[in-house]
């Protein structure tokens, strides 16, 4: 059975994620040309696709009717094939209930929070699978981030092995369109960072494992490392111009992986340190356009040594729940903000499993902006009493710190709380 498929898009990123995961999941799929119209944004890709005699059933969901127009839709991926075979056994229901009881959460952190249309740009990419539920988001202006907190399951075989998770497809779709309409050589903020796409961490939560976590994490970081590469000239013949007028050409991102991810467990500071992460290069206290190599020192984990100037590196980890918590202090003197920091700090003798940085955040303030590995060892309670005290030694005022994100158990609840109500 031959079946020529239509995917109309209004825009060039859609598109190109409908045209790769055809080509991901469907290799008997014999061609695909993508089609542009120029004077009205509309755009359109035509696949040839050489189906079972049986016929085939499709479900991508990688839109919506505000954005796209969908003449016919694509086939569910295999992942998706075998979750449902379980589903149709005599215990259907108690393993899926199993299965998606397994959730991972995804922080993802990008390098924009002023540019209001690329950030619902992400967004959009961030709704493609109703399965990925975005939870909880975190955007600083000044700091220029923005923090991203996703949740789905994850899927696993008969021996116990994470075959798929919704997470995958959704963070990487994400990653695509910032790396689309970011450029890191015109960014700036008050927070370090590396790339576009700075950070991506996985948590387990509920009944999943570290284990299921360090799989996901290894998986988006062998895609986003060789995934992003230059387009095959056929995929451009029609569509060039305008893509190209658009986004630059994909080219592949350095990975440097970290905690349970990495074979060592390399702790992410160590890799900063190590790139110069928390050296400001622009008034003293601010980071703006280029701040790293373009020949990285050693090997990435995943990706080439050459650093592209508008993505930067990213750094992909997966750990344990780790909670960030940020102290506002009135103070103009970045010295004063950073002794404070470093008096609070484990690495130079201050609360243990507290790691804390000292961020300009508006004219006359700084942030201790922390970092708690174990937060029900050493709380945010003892974190703030001891800035205070701290800060009340040089005269200053300290106002009460706040979290950047819920707590896990309330980000699970949130979960299931809106993927019931979409399936409802």
């Amino acid at each position: 059975m031959n079946l020529n498929l239509v995917y109309e898009a209004l825009d060039g990123f859609h598109l190109l994620v409908a045209r790769d995961h055809v080509k991901v999941h469907y290799p008997s799929t014999m061609w695909i040309m993508l089609l542009a119209n120029k004077p009205d944004f509309s755009l359109s890709m035509a696949v040839d696709f050489e189906g079972s005699n049986r016929g085939d059933s499709f479900q991508m969901n990688l839109c919506n009717a505000e954005s796209h127009k969908l003449n016919l839709l694509p086939l569910k991926t295999e992942a998706k094939e075998k979750q449902q075979e379980m589903d149709s056994d005599s215990s259907c229901e108690n393993k899926r209930t199993a299965n998606e009881s397994m959730l991972v959460c995804c922080m993802l952190f990008i390098s924009e929070a002023r540019n209001r249309a690329v950030l619902d740009l992400i967004e959009r990419a961030a709704r493609l699978d109703p399965e990925s539920v975005t939870v909880n988001k975190f955007e600083d202006r000044v700091y220029n981030r923005i923090r991203f907190t996703i949740v789905s399951y994850v899927v696993v075989d008969s021996t116990g092995s994470p075959i798929y998770s919704p997470l995958h497809q959704t963070v990487l779709a994400m990653v695509e369109a910032a790396y689309g309409a970011i450029n890191l050589e015109l960014h700036s903020g008050a927070h370090p960072r590396l790339g576009v796409v700075d950070d991506i961490v996985f948590h387990p939560l509920a009944r999943a494992s570290l284990d299921e976590a360090a799989w996901l994490a290894k998986t988006v970081a062998a895609d986003i490392g060789s995934r992003f590469q230059d387009h095959d000239e056929q995929d451009l013949v029609a569509l060039e111009l305008y893509l190209l007028s658009c986004f630059p050409r994909c080219i592949a991102v350095p990975v440097f992986l970290y905690a349970a991810a990495h074979p060592t467990g390399r702790a992410p500071d160590t890799i900063r340190r190590e790139l110069g992460y928390y050296t400001p290069n622009f008034m003293g206290n601010q980071w703006a356009g280029w701040t790293i190599p373009e020949i990285l020192p050693g090997a990435p984990d995943e990706g080439p040594n050459h650093v592209s100037r508008t993505r930067g590196i990213v750094m992909i980890g997966a750990r344990p729940w780790v909670a960030l918590y940020n102290i506002p202090v009135v103070c103009t003197d970045v010295s004063t903000a950073r002794q404070i920091a470093r008096m609070v700090r484990a690495r130079d003798g201050g609360l243990p499993t507290v790691q804390a940085l000292a961020l300009v955040h508006g004219d006359d303030s700084f942030e201790i902006a922390c970092i708690l590995l174990e937060p029900n060892q050493v709380g945010a309670d003892r974190v703030q009493a001891e800035v205070e005290m701290l800060a009340a030694q040089e005269g200053l005022e300290v106002e009460k710190g706040y979290f950047t994100d819920f707590p896990p158990e309330m980000i699970v609840e949130k979960y299931m709380n809106l993927i019931s109500s979409r399936r409802d």
